[in-house]
């Protein structure tokens, strides 16, 4: 029954990712963990894995249509690589050492990471919303011909970079605000800068965690049956749905699962 369903939930996962935008894994690892009781080392590891293939395929896409800056990517994936393998490392530490519950830490970092993201990306909807002539104060442009703009870039990647090797939470949306907010990427442009970064990050990042021994297949081919299509499904429909209140619906389900990780414990 859970080999019917897991792919069956996947794909309404990939519909709300691909209709809004928010990341997979803030839905997916709460829902191995909650649904299918998937202790959340394993749950975290599988849906790096699982998402990794989503992204490296949009990135491709991307890669085609030339709608991607790749000078970019590479400044952001020189600090989110080094990063997130030493987010691994510090989970390897934790089962190495043995004196810390991995799985108790990382209920919380996940709940912890899911708040963050889904309190910050609220907030930019609400006042899009109800205010959509307040202005916030600009962040300066980070300018990649300098060794000042690259050396911020590579350290904001290296910050976040960590934070996706621990939890497999933000690897899009997160870094997505950065490239809003440091890089005044166009909509076309950010999208595929995105994507494209989260497969590199994604992809070391996975490597990081198949040498946990964390990784179960059996959960990983499943969300992929059913992840991928729903992502091309969602694509689809959100040429016609609205937007900011199913976005609402979502963050607001989001804030009660990361409260819920963070007090499971």
């Amino acid at each position: 029954m859970e080999y019917l369903l897991l792919p069956f939930l996947s794909f309404f996962v990939g519909i709300i990712v691909g209709l809004t935008g928010i990341g997979g894994a803030s839905l997916i690892t709460p829902m191995l963990i909650f649904v299918f009781q998937v202790p959340p080392s394993i749950a975290v590891s599988s849906d790096v894995v699982a998402a990794t293939l989503m992204k490296i395929v949009g990135s491709v896409k991307h890669w085609e249509q030339k709608t991607l800056d790749t000078e970019v990517v590479k400044w952001l994936a020189f600090g989110s690589v080094p990063g997130s393998l030493f987010g691994v490392g510090i989970l390897h530490f934790i089962k190495r050492t043995g004196e810390y519950n991995l799985d108790n830490i990382l209920l919380r970092l996940l709940g912890v990471m899911i708040l963050l993201v889904t309190v910050l990306a609220l907030v930019q909807l609400l006042l899009l919303t109800f205010f959509p002539k307040f202005n916030l104060p600009e962040l300066p442009k980070l300018d990649l011909e300098t060794n000042f703009g690259r050396f911020v870039t590579i350290t904001l990647g290296a910050i976040l970079g960590c934070l996706v090797g621990l939890t497999s939470v933000s690897s899009g949306s997160m870094f997505a605000l950065v490239l809003i907010g440091f890089f005044r990427l166009d909509a076309r442009k950010l999208v595929g800068t995105d994507i494209s970064h989260a497969a590199i990050l994604l992809l070391f990042t996975a490597l990081g965690h198949l040498s946990l021994g964390t990784v179960d297949w059996s959960l990983v081919i499943p969300i992929w049956l059913g992840s991928v299509p729903g992502v091309l499904v969602g694509a689809k429909i959100c040429q016609v749905a609205p937007q900011r209140p199913l976005r609402f619906i979502i963050y607001t389900i989001l804030m009660m699962v990361s409260w819920k990780l963070v007090h499971q414990v």
